[in-house]
Order: structure tokens, then C-alpha cells, then sequence
């Protein structure tokens, strides 16, 4: 590998696997799954921008230096809350259905353009920046132009995707250009520059939404239609972003304010988290140490994650809506218990990034955004950008025609007497196990953030060939040899299924995470060992 990237004589961090340095500031701090894009938001942060502004350019940036896990023809939804007002935002821009049906829809739709969905990535873009932002497009998108034109370093994440998928990269000739540079598939180390993505950017940021919906989805949907699509210029016209109120529950003393349907993450969340809270865990001890906790936080994920998908907007049903996140449900569900999930909609494969910015005056903002499948699924490529593989999210509830999809995504703040004292989110399919077993290790076990992302931890079950899609669990390897011996026995004879992994398996997410003290105004954030990110202090 060669020396980091800099600017100036400030050193970028590699993008390396493994344990990563706890950071702290009073004046922001920014947490990114790449080192670049956390620069760019550490740099915006110390030219006066604030948490909004910080995070678009993250995000920005994550399109060039993560190709493999988003994209601009994806989604991006985020939650913004205001120190000042203590207001709260959900701003959805997530992926919608074509406004023309898809009638039989299956799996084998995943990898071809009738799998693409509408996309939503820049329209949220540009009205977060419009609504919560202070800086111009060209400010916000000008980390992710230089990453574009100059290039950056392939890192072992992208890769191990990048090679899995070289079949599909390699039959494009856009992806050509930036892969195979030398004729081989560009290996870690190796600078790749993205000549199209940057033309796409310079666009956007000279002629916005005008160019989007324009040559852009004119060019998109010939691209989709091409490989039996139906998507037209129609649906980029008739998008719009939601601007929604986030959810709320409480858990031991503190408010969880999340992501409402249908990012439906923010009600599995709380509900997993009703459902805890009517045991003391802090006296079972650790789920790193108590085969119990650990059965239990397996249990109640299980239960709010595999339950079958709601048929519909739950923000259409409010009276349903407040049913799953009262605590006397909550208390129904654990006296019901069962181990073994029922069946349900297959989950999509992972392929997803998150950020969390807090500012110097305490705003807060957790985005999570998306291509929503795996990296390169459908080998379909526009403008210098895959196509999104989202369709998979149609599998798990088929949203009518032009109506958004129902994501798990779990964007999150915390609170404690009406002060942030968590900002949090993660990627993966087991985004929603992640944040609860991490939100447990910081209010119930009292550990810093530094441990939480280095504890073990399980996920929820991807995708095997050899037995297609069946609710069940990972395991890392990290936990004790006795925890793993008890709870894997405790799950045979319940007949669910679990699979050991490797400590830090990239499938169990990857907590992008600031905690907050109030009495002394500092931030902590540490990046996960299981993805290649950073944080940085303004």
C-alpha cells in the first residue's frame, strides 16, 4: 500500500480494516465509513459549514470513494435535528416503484434493468441542502469531484467487491475506464480515477436539477429499458421527496427519536427496544459475557425484524403505527415469545453507508444512503454510475406504482433531558441488529464507543446459495467459546438457525456512531473495525 493520501501536510488516515483511534472534539466531529469522506466533512465543518452541510459532502463523497455500496441512482434519507429549536427532521429519499406495474415481479428481476427503481439519491440531496444547509452545491460536491478527477487508492473493501463482481465490471466498457486501467482489474493500492462520475458531478453542480431530469434521466431510462426496464422520464418528473415527522419511543429514561415508515427501521428499533426494556439486563451482564443478554437481544431482533412486512404506509395508518410502538405490545410480544422467526419476505443483500455529523452548535444529523443491493448486482451502468439493484426492496413489499419503497433504515438520535447524547446509524442487512446491540452496550452496560464497536456481535441471515433466503443469524467468532457453546446450543434445539463468522464480519453493519456529553460539550466517535472508515474532529 502506498503512504496516505494528504492535503496539504494533513495526512488522510488509510482506509484500513482493524481498530481505529477514538476521537473527541467540542467543535464537531464527524463519523464516515471512509477516510475521505470523513475528511470532507471535517473540512466543512472547519470552514463554518454546519452538520447538514458536513454530511451531504461525506455523502457526496461516498459516491466516488464507495461505488461498491451507493450510488447516485439510489436513495439517501436523513434525520436532522436542531440544537436551537430542538426540532426534529425526517427527510426521505428513498427509492420509489415505476409508475408503469411490474406484474410477476422475482429475484431474477435483481440483476436486470426491470430491478432498477426510481431513484431518489439527488432530489434528497438537494433539498437537504436547501433545508438544513448553508454552503453551495459546488462547496458540497467538490471533495467528491477532486476523489472523481484525481483519484483515489483502492482499499481491500472495495476490492474484495470489485472482484467478485469483475465479470460485470469488466463487460462495461464505463467501468473499464475506471477499474481495468492497466487491463487488470485494479488491485488495493492502486490509484482509479472516474473521468464520467466527474462530468456527472460538474453537472449537477452547474446545472442541478435541470441536468437531472433532463440528459440525465433521459439517459438513465434508455439505459434501463434497454435491459427490459420500464422506468421512464415520467417518474423522474413525478418524484418527490417526504419531509416526515421521525418516530419516537423511550428506553430506560432516554427518547430514541428514528427514522418513521416506511424507512421502517426507526419502528423495528423501538419496538426491539420496548420489548428489553422489561428485562433487567444490566444485571444478566453483557451480552459478551451472558449467554442470556445475548438470546435475548437475538430474540427480540428476530422478533420486530422477520415479522412478515406491513402491506402498507404505516404513516397512513397512525393507530396501527402507535399498536407497535407502545410498551404494552412490547410486553405482549415478550410473554409470546418464540424463538424460531416465522418465515418472511426475503431481506435485500446489503450495500449500504451511513454518516453522522453533530456541529459545534450541536445540530445533528444521521443519513444513511444507498444503491440498496449488492455491489454491481445488475451490471448496468449510466453517466458513470451503477444502476441501482434496489428492486429487492420490491420483494419485500411491492409498493404500488410510484409509490416508495419500505426500507429498514434505521437513522437514530438519543436523548437525554432533551439533549443529544447518541447520534447513530449503520449499513448492511443487519442494520437494525447492529444499532440495537450497540444502543444496549452504551445505556445498559455503560460502555464507551470505543468498546461497543469492537464488541462482538450478531446479524441478520444474507442470502446462501445453498439454502436460498431463511430468517437465522450470524455469530462472530469473537464472543467467548462459552457464550457461542450455549446460546448456538440454546438456538438447535429452538431450530434457528445461526452460522459462525469471522470477528468483525463486515455482514453485521457497521455502527457510525457519536456519543455527547452535555455537561462538558465533548464528542466521541470511533470508527468500526469492520469496514475501512474513520472519524475526525473539526
Amino acid at each position: 500500500m502506498s503512504a496516505p493520501s494528504s492535503v496539504g501536510n494533513d495526512p488522510v488516515a488509510p482506509a484500513r480494516y482493524g481498530p481505529k483511534p477514538l476521537v473527541a472534539g467540542e467543535h464537531g466531529v464527524a463519523v464516515t465509513s471512509h477516510p475521505l469522506a470523513t475528511r470532507a466533512a471535517r473540512d466543512v465543518l472547519r470552514e463554518g459549514g454546519n452538520a447538514a452541510d458536513a454530511a451531504l459532502a461525506a455523502a457526496a463523497a461516498q459516491l466516488v470513494v464507495e461505488p461498491h455500496m451507493t450510488s447516485l441512482t439510489g436513495g439517501l434519507s436523513l434525520l436532522h435535528r436542531d440544537a436551537r429549536t430542538g426540532a426534529a427532521t425526517y427527510l426521505n429519499g428513498n427509492v420509489n416503484a415505476p409508475l408503469t406495474p411490474l406484474p410477476d415481479f422475482t429475484g431474477a428481476d435483481l440483476t436486470r434493468g426491470r430491478g432498477v427503481p426510481v431513484p431518489g439519491w439527488w432530489p434528497a440531496f438537494d433539498q437537504a441542502r436547501r433545508r438544513f444547509g448553508t454552503l453551495s452545491t459546488g462547496r458540497l460536491l467538490a471533495p467528491a469531484l477532486a476523489a472523481a478527477t484525481d483519484g483515489f487508492e483502492v482499499n481491500p473493501f472495495l476490492y474484495g467487491i470489485a472482484y467478485g463482481e469483475q465479470a460485470r465490471l469488466g463487460a462495461s466498457a464505463q467501468m473499464r475506464e475506471v477499474f481495468f486501467p492497466e487491463g487488470h482489474l485494479a488491485v488495493p493500492g492502486q490509484t482509479i480515477r472516474q473521468p464520467r462520475a466527474a462530468r456527472t458531478l460538474l453537472r449537477l453542480r452547474d446545472e442541478g436539477m435541470d441536468y437531472y431530469l433532463g440528459e440525465f434521466a433521459h439517459a438513465f431510462t434508455q439505459t434501463v429499458r434497454a435491459d427490459g426496464g420500464v422506468i421512464t422520464e415520467r417518474d423522474f418528473e413525478e418524484y418527490r421527496v417526504r419531509v416526515q415527522e421521525p418516530v419516537r419511543g423511550t428506553y430506560r429514561g432516554a427518547e430514541i427519536v428514528a427514522s418513521p415508515p416506511p424507512d421502517d427501521g426507526g419502528v423495528q428499533l423501538i419496538g426491539a427496544l420496548n420489548m428489553l426494556e422489561t428485562v433487567d439486563l444490566a444485571r444478566l451482564g453483557p451480552s459478551t459475557a451472558a449467554p442470556e443478554t445475548l438470546g435475548l437481544l437475538i430474540q427480540a431482533h428476530n422478533t420486530v425484524y422477520y415479522a412478515p412486512p406491513l402491506r402498507r404506509d404505516l404513516t397512513e395508518d397512525p393507530e396501527r403505527l402507535e399498536t407497535l410502538l407502545s410498551k404494552e405490545y412490547a410486553r405482549t410480544r415478550m410473554t409470546l415469545l418464540e424463538t424460531a422467526p416465522p418465515p418472511g419476505a426475503a431481506p435485500p443483500s446489503p450495500g449500504t453507508i451511513h454518516v453522522s455529523v453533530v456541529d459545534a452548535a450541536g445540530d445533528a444529523v444521521s443519513l444513511t444512503h444507498s444503491h440498496m443491493a449488492s455491489g454491481f448486482v445488475n451490471g448496468l451502468f449510466c453517466e458513470g454510475f451503477q444502476l441501482s439493484g434496489g428492486g429487492s426492496f420490491f420483494q419485500r413489499v411491492m409498493p404500488g406504482p410510484g409509490e416508495r419503497a419500505s426500507v429498514y433504515l434505521a437513522p437514530n438520535i438519543v436523548l437525554r433531558d432533551g439533549q443529544p447524547v447518541i447520534v447513530s446509524g449503520s449499513p448492511s442487512v443487519s442494520l437494525v441488529a447492529n444499532i440495537l446491540q450497540n444502543l444496549v452496550n452504551l445505556i445498559d452496560f455503560g460502555m464507551s464507543v470505543e468498546e461497543s464497536v469492537q464488541a462482538p456481535r450478531f446479524g441478520a441471515r444474507p442470502h446462501t446459495p445453498e439454502r436460498g433466503w431463511q430468517p437465522g443469524n450470524l455469530l462472530e467468532a469473537g464472543f467467548a467459546p462459552e457464550v457461542l457453546r450455549e446460546v448456538r446450543g440454546w438456538a438447535d434445539r429452538e431450530r434457528l438457525w445461526t452460522r459462525l463468522v469471522n470477528p468483525w464480519n463486515a455482514l453485521t453493519g457497521n455502527f457510525e456512531a457519536l456519543t455527547l456529553d452535555p455537561a462538558t460539550r465533548t464528542i466521541r466517535a470511533c470508527a468500526d473495525p469492520r469496514r475501512v472508515g474513520a472519524a475526525e474532529a473539526a
